[in-house]
């Protein structure tokens, strides 16, 4: 079972434990709770979608839509057998056999099943498109395909419990359990239901084009999320929460689930603060027990009687670029980057308290993909030196080698963050002496997509350009984020070296090869610079007086990941 997977460190404290006690407005039996304040957008449901992961949806939802593996705290893959098995079949093909647990069920009282396998699948492998204009379009708006596009098939009987995933011949996807995970396998059944079919595999395999783009439509829209009235019964829950509520009075309600089938949440009521809140105000009114925050972000949060840590996290705090417009000529972002004062952004604002031995934190990112605690990294560092800190000779000879006007570039934000908003101040005082004016662009209905559409120039968050929590130890979204056509992949960088490298990647267990093609991609990305990392994202976790179980999370599923065992003392 899923409480006895990790050893839980129990946070005590000693003071009054009224902290975290909010009255449950949208409930009318008036329910204790535990407030959980944390900087992710919740705009979607389906954690799987562009839209999902790119507005935190792991970091909320992970206790409320379960998978076979979850994040752990550490950012590793953790197996939910509460959900069900997973089990690599020997062979020459890789085969992954999976099961559901017997008596999963969704909280709408709909059996778990592998058609949620398939449709996951189907959505996540690229392998629907449409015509466009500049050639096939994917149906669906997955975040990316990693993974998914290596299997050749999910063997599904409509409503079994069992699935047979079989890899393409030749590929053997070594990440393999970051696939099917929590928030990423949706409710099929629900689907079928939008759309007006039994079931999604039939309608999958038979690849009526009508009938896929309906669904296409659904998964990549049916779940967006916006405070205010949601039609419930698009929402059911496979975990121990489900959601009772959504709106910005009350916040992001989940309740204990009546159909879950594994242990029972220690809590039956956690209101979920996301992005948008007035977080210091919350904390004056006791309305919060568990805080994961970007570290500086809000100005004038005191958490009194809270035992608190600044930590480094998995995110890597960084600039994603448009690679057209202003950024569309290469050296325009290699002078930029060589203004950007990423030194001094570390020592002023990227310092975290708490450093974990192996160095995540321990000074200026220096590396796109590979994260600062891997055994690799000292090794593909060394075409960062030229940016390390702000060079403004060097920029504005680059740009002057770039025969372009003198650019003026858009940074945005999820706003308001204070310590984002720092950041871009620091950068447009350093890049102005190398004639490039930086404007910030920070707005509270920002989101990566921006980018993309040409509203911004450049995007400063966190892996993958999240917002609020992210990162994991895979660091799959990391190299999904900027492979060519990746959902993720918002600054539009293409370059088939690089895809050719990823996919190499992600099934070379040689640690020598693994090493030369981590060195080769580190040196394409700082001569192409489609992102300029700046430093491991530095989080405020904190846990309010009388919590127990809370376990800091500096993760894509955040400190959330285990929140069906908070406990607050009374």
């Amino acid at each position: 079972m899923r409480r006895g997977t990790i050893r839980l460190i129990t946070v005590l404290a000693t003071a009054a434990v009224t902290t975290g006690l909010v009255a449950g407005c949208s409930s009318k039996n008036q329910v204790p709770s535990i407030g959980y304040a944390v900087d992710a957008a919740v705009a979607s449901y389906n954690g799987g979608s562009t839209l999902g992961a790119s507005s935190g949806a792991a970091a909320v939802f992970g206790r409320v839509l379960t998978g076979f593996f979850y994040t752990g705290p550490d950012g590793q893959q953790v197996a939910d057998t509460d959900a069900g098995t997973a089990k690599e079949v020997p062979g020459e093909t890789q085969t992954v056999q999976y099961r559901l647990n017997p008596d999963g069920v969704y909280s709408d009282g709909v059996q778990t099943s592998c058609d949620d396998l398939v449709l996951a699948w189907s959505a996540r492998s690229g392998r629907f498109t449409r015509p466009g204009d500049r050639g096939p379009v994917p149906l669906f708006d997955a975040a990316s395909t990693a993974g998914y596009a290596d299997i050749e098939r999910v063997d599904c009987q409509p409503g079994s419990k069992d699935a047979t995933v079989v890899f393409r011949p030749g590929r053997h996807y070594l990440p393999w359990r970051t696939l099917f995970t929590a928030t990423e396998l949706m409710p099929a059944h629900v689907v079928a239901q939008a759309v007006g079919v039994p079931n999604v595999v039939n309608a999958l395999q038979t690849g009526d084009g009508a009938v896929l783009g309906w669904i296409a439509d659904f998964w990549n829209s049916g779940w967006a999320m916006k405070p205010g009235g949601l039609d419930l019964t698009k929402f059911p829950s496979s975990g121990p929460y489900r959601i009772e509520s959504f709106s910005a009075k009350d916040g992001l309600v989940l309740v204990a689930n009546e159909k879950w089938w594994g242990s029972a949440p220690e809590t039956s009521r956690i209101v979920v603060w996301p992005k948008g809140t007035d977080y210091a105000a919350k904390a004056k009114e006791n309305a919060l027990g568990v805080v994961d925050l970007g570290a500086g972000s809000v100005s004038d949060l005191k958490l009194d009687g809270f035992e608190e840590q600044t930590i480094a996290s998995r995110s890597a705090e960084q600039l994603v670029l448009a690679t057209g417009g202003v950024f569309g000529p290469p050296e325009v972002r290699r002078a930029f980057a060589q203004c950007v004062p990423r030194q001094a952004l570390f020592d002023t604002l990227g310092k975290a308290g708490e450093v974990p031995q192996s160095g995540l934190g321990a000074g200026p990112l220096n590396a796109h993909v590979v994260q600062q605690d891997s055994l690799y990294y000292p090794a593909v560092i060394g075409a960062a030196d030229r940016y390390r800190g702000a060079d403004i000779p060097a920029a504005t000879a680059t740009l002057a080698s770039a025969r372009a006007a003198q650019p003026t570039v858009r940074i945005g934000y999820l706003a308001p963050d204070a310590r984002r908003a720092k950041t871009v101040a620091m950068i447009a005082e350093s890049c102005r002496g190398a004639g490039i004016s930086v404007v910030d662009a920070g707005a509270p209905d920002f989101s990566p997509a921006r980018l993309s559409e040409g509203a911004v120039d450049a995007v400063l968050g966190g892996t993958a350009a999240v917002p609020g929590p992210a990162g994991s130890t895979t660091g799959v979204a990391a190299f999904a984020a900027l492979r060519t056509g990746s959902g993720l992949d918002v600054g539009g960088f293409a370059n088939g070296r690089y895809d050719a490298i990823t996919d190499q990647l992600a099934g070379e267990a040689n640690s020598t090869v693994t090493l030369n093609l981590l060195t080769e991609a580190e040196n394409l990305l700082w001569a192409q610079l489609p992102s300029i990392p700046l430093f491991a994202t530095p989080r405020i976790i904190a846990f309010g007086n009388g919590m127990q179980n809370g376990i800091a999370g500096p993760t894509q599923a955040g400190t959330g990941w285990n929140m069906d065992r908070w406990v607050l003392q009374r």
